[in-house]
Parts: C-alpha cells; structure tokens; sequence
C-alpha cells in the first residue's frame, strides 16, 4: 500500500480559532491518537493569519483515511465545527515519495 498524505488550510470566523481548536481536541485528538491508520498528524496555527489552521496528515492508505472519515467522532467534529468557519477547507491530497525517519 501506498502511504496519502493530506494538508488541510481552514479559515475560521473571526476571532473563533481558539473556539475552533476546543472543538478539535475535543472530537478529534483522541480519534487521531487512537487510529492505527494515521501515521502523522500535525495540527498548526498559521503564524501569520489568526483566523487560519492547517493540518497535516499522513495516513497508511487512501483506504484508511476514508474509513476515518465515516467515523462518529468525525461526523461529531463537524456538526460542531462548521458553524465556526468562514467556509468549506482547502484540502490538498499528496502521495508522499520520501520522509524521514527518526
């Protein structure tokens, strides 16, 4: 199988990115952290927009990040989030070539 990597560029309401950020570690850092199928996942404030998020995942297969996104705790993430960004995320699907180990 070959590895998919995502990067996912949210923009919140204004202001709301904290409110955001409650939301995620409440649904999904415990999803993440419990999938066997995420290999990496970092989760990062845009240094120089305080409305934006980004987030890169690295998962085992294609197959794996479809079946997270039928989970219960994503569905739980998005009915929450939703209403708190400014609109649908810029997602980028990426086949890594080369990473390194440590």
């Amino acid at each position: 199988m070959t590895q998919f990597a995502l990067i996912i560029r949210h923009q919140t309401r204004p202001g709301l990115r904290h409110d955001v950020r409650e939301i995620w570690e409440a649904h999904m850092a415990p999803a993440v952290d419990a999938n066997p199928g995420h290999l990496a996942y970092f989760y990062c404030f845009d240094a120089h927009d305080p409305d934006a998020i980004s987030a890169f995942q690295v998962y085992e297969s294609i197959e794996s990040s479809r079946r997270f996104l039928e989970t219960e705790a994503y569905a739980g993430y998005l009915r929450e989030v939703e209403p708190l960004l400014s609109g649908p995320p810029h997602v980028t699907a990426l086949t890594p070539v080369w990473v390194k180990q440590t």
